[in-house]
């Protein structure tokens, strides 16, 4: 079946929301909201007001999405050495956009988000074509420019949307030597492995 294939960033996602009343208003990752006084991410807030904000604003107001009034969009905060959900405090950190959801239409299918949102700071697209055997073995064996793996987008319609993971060996292998000694990482490991073999 027909796909795009996204480089999946090693980072940690952060989901942030505007509506047309309230502007940019509400901050979070995916189990809890923060502000900018947030110790971890609070400076993701200005990082992206900087860099994303106005040229997604710039979308919204467009014909084909100014209706909707509220969007959530999903970015991915990484800096060079992020590793599973860690970050070095004293590195810069960007924000990558990797979704969006528009208020009663659900997420905007892949093609939409690379022809509407392509020129903003947004995952590099690495495959278009069919989600084959070998292509998700080309990416386990890291025969694509990617470090953790690519997330791979298809469908049709509001409700068509489908999306699956895949890893690549190597990163796979590192997160299996840090998990030695992290419990955390340790239940990383095992979800990841889970998925790879589903």
């Amino acid at each position: 079946m027909p796909c795009i294939g996204f480089n999946k960033l090693d980072g940690s996602n952060l989901r942030f929301e505007w509506s047309k009343k309230q502007g940019w208003h509400k901050f979070g990752t995916r189990r809890r909201l923060f502000d900018h006084t947030d110790p971890d991410f609070g400076s993701a807030i200005k990082i992206f007001k900087d860099t994303l904000a106005s040229g997604l604003e710039d979308v919204f107001r467009d014909k084909l999405y100014k209706n909707a009034g509220r969007y959530i969009v999903f970015c991915e905060f990484v800096g060079p050495s992020s590793f599973a959900g860690w970050h070095d405090p004293d590195e810069p950190k960007e924000l990558v956009l990797i979704d969006v959801s528009v208020h009663q239409r659900g997420m905007v299918l892949p093609r939409d988000f690379v022809k509407h949102f392509g020129h903003l700071r947004s995952a590099e697209v690495v495959y278009q074509g069919n989600f084959t055997k070998e292509f998700i073995q080309d990416v386990r064996n890291g025969e694509y420019p990617v470090k953790e793996g690519v997330v791979v987008k298809g469908g049709k319609g509001v409700h068509g949307l489908w999306m699956s993971k895949i890893k690549t060996k190597a990163w796979l292998a590192k997160l299996k030597e840090k998990a030695d000694t992290d419990l955390v990482l340790q239940k990383m490991l095992s979800e990841n492995t889970m998925e790879q073999s589903e």
